[in-house]
């Protein structure tokens, strides 16, 4: 039995995938948060709360790493942790530093801090030869609109220490480039209180399917469990709106992106991590979009889950803890699995959502979640902003993606302005 120290978390669907990986692998997990009410305000209904698995429930300002590190040690003295996670992006950093500094297995401090900063991540790879659009990293506003001239649009612009989506917008000229830059730079602090870089990565916009690759590396190799599809929606911002695993495409381009991903790990150094690696397949080859050291999210990982039997979130809690994970593919009977995300387009409270009794048993589905009503309502900017998914299976082919496809047409959210 192995104990975990687990550095934050998110409160979606990781936050209690993780704990029941480390429950079914016969380990336990202390948890460590800065603010426990923070994952108190989000308690799911019908469950148990995932922290109601901890052994230990403690507080330290996970901000302050300089602080944080003797008193991890102090912890670590008393305790005996065997391994140190977390599920939330703006952690990985501060969790790979824990673990060198109590010499507990994990990757490389700095090929972390590289993989979770937007601009580190372009500048390697381009180091490295791995294939990557055009770019540009700037420290203010007339080098942001220089660089936009010289690589010419349209353009993306990307906070270089954010994630989900937030804030990363299409702009086709410089005024939509100006107002994308405002916006980001009126948003100075996360949402877990840490002060954000104000410099941004403008990169020219890649066209072609984007696709992403699941890994397990451990010990020097990297295993490909598989690659996933997705698709984007909500212009100018890019919001996943769907995914389906395996993706449909053909044997050479499905091994052209592992490759690709593979050697994104490789220049980024990282080791001993499950890796979500996001590419574009363009008419010139695969392009990396982004490299992420941590299960994917979205419920990508039970969407593979359902297809091969290989869990991710058990691999992250054995990579975690310098063991071996069990990645065997069995037959599972789902030959795909798709899911796909209700994307709310205006601003309101959700009075109800017509059509969800249809999908209670209906063939083929895994799992639906959806907001409940009396739900305050934005129009989505970035991938924290669904009003729930529905999750569906194809046991004979690739037909999972158009199977959810034809559940969420009948379903509407209806909302209602304040």
């Amino acid at each position: 039995m192995g104990h975990l120290l687990m550095v934050e978390s998110w409160v979606g669907s990781m936050s209690r995938l993780l704990p029941r990986a480390i429950r079914e692998g016969g380990h336990e997990f202390t948890f460590l948060t800065r603010d426990l009410h923070h994952y108190l305000r989000s308690a799911p209904e019908g469950t148990a709360h995932p922290l109601l698995a901890a052994r230990n429930v403690l507080t330290a300002d996970t901000n302050d790493l300089d602080a944080l590190l003797p008193q991890v040690e102090r912890l670590h003295h008393v305790l005996g942790f065997d391994g140190v996670l977390t599920s939330c992006d703006y952690y990985l950093p501060a969790v790979a530093r824990i673990a060198g500094h109590l010499g507990l297995p994990g990757p490389a401090p700095a090929a972390v801090e590289a993989a979770c900063r937007k601009d580190a991540t372009r500048q390697a790879l381009s180091a490295a030869g791995v294939p990557g659009p055009r770019y540009a990293v700037c420290d203010d506003w007339a080098g942001t609109a220089a660089s936009a001239r010289e690589i010419g649009y349209p353009l993306v612009l990307k906070p270089v220490d954010l994630c989900a989506g937030m804030y990363v917008r299409r702009v086709d000229d410089e005024s939509a480039l100006s107002a994308a830059y405002r916006a980001l730079a009126d948003f100075p602090v996360n949402a877990r209180g840490q002060r954000r870089s104000p410099r941004v990565l403008l990169e020219e916009l890649l066209d072609g399917p984007e696709v992403s690759v699941e890994t397990v590396s451990h010990r020097g190799a990297t295993h490909v469990v598989g690659v996933t599809d997705k698709s984007v929606g909500g212009a100018p911002a890019f919001i996943e709106t769907g995914h389906m695993f395996p993706a449909a495409l053909a044997a050479d381009d499905a091994a052209a992106a592992a490759d690709t991903a593979r050697a994104a790990l490789a220049a980024l150094g990282l080791d001993d991590v499950v890796a979500h690696t996001e590419i574009k397949l363009t008419a010139g080859g695969p392009r990396v979009v982004e490299v992420n050291p941590r299960p994917a999210g979205n419920r990508i990982t039970e969407l593979v889950r359902h297809v091969t039997g290989v869990d991710l979130a058990a691999a992250c809690v054995e990579v975690a803890l310098g063991r071996a994970p069990e990645l065997t593919v069995r037959d599972t009977g789902v030959h795909s699995a798709a899911i796909g995300f209700l994307v709310p387009t205006a601003a309101g409270v959700l009075e109800r959502i017509d059509g969800a009794a249809h999908l209670d048993g209906a063939p083929g589905v895994l799992e639906t979640q959806l907001a409940r009503p009396g739900t305050t309502v934005t129009a989505a900017g970035s991938n924290n902003d669904y009003l729930g998914h529905v999750m569906a299976a194809d046991a004979a082919g690739t037909g999972a993606r158009a199977r959810v496809a034809e559940l969420l047409a009948g379903v509407r959210p209806c909302v209602v302005s304040r």
